[in-house]
């Protein structure tokens, strides 16, 4: 299982083998995390996404990309699912995390940077997502020895910090 740890930054800058991108179910880039990422991987990760993904991904699953001009070697992209629009299963949540280490095992990723999926324009209470991240990321076996949690804001950091 991996060692659960946060830091305050941005994911896009993270010195990991493979950064996760809270991604929409049409690969094809969005705001928040999924523009940040897009943005700073350049053209490579969104060619990617159309020649792997051309139909997308299901909500709660995951797949991988290059990572572009990013310092990370891969994208971990994740669809969590939508609390604002009534997509309050929180299995779903939980298999994004789970299926984000399983695709890490499958690349051979050490360390991975992990954002609090959903818990942005997507709506899932805050609270509840940092529990589900820390929780499933604490409890599902996988090779990954580093699994770190990026906090974009200071009030974040300190939630993180205090669950952990």
């Amino acid at each position: 299982m991996p060692q659960v740890t946060v830091v305050l930054g941005d994911i896009t800058t993270q010195q990991v083998d493979a950064v996760v991108n809270a991604a929409n179910n049409g690969m094809r880039g969005g705001g928040g995390v999924d523009g940040a990422i897009h943005r700073a991987g350049g053209r490579a990760v969104m060619a990617d996404c159309v020649e792997r993904f051309p139909n997308g991904l299901a909500t709660g699953d995951a797949g991988w990309t290059t990572a572009g001009l990013m310092p990370a070697r891969w994208v971990i992209h994740t669809v969590g699912p939508r609390y604002a629009a009534g997509l309050g299963d929180r299995a779903l949540l939980t298999s994004c995390y789970r299926r984000c280490l399983e695709v890490a095992d499958e690349l051979g990723a050490a360390t991975v940077a992990f954002p609090l999926i959903s818990a942005g324009v997507y709506g899932w209470p805050v609270d509840d997502a940092l529990l589900a991240a820390v929780e499933t990321l604490r409890t599902t076996q996988s090779q990954v020895q580093e699994a770190r949690i990026v906090a974009f804001s200071q009030a974040t950091f300190d939630l993180v910090t205090a669950a952990l």
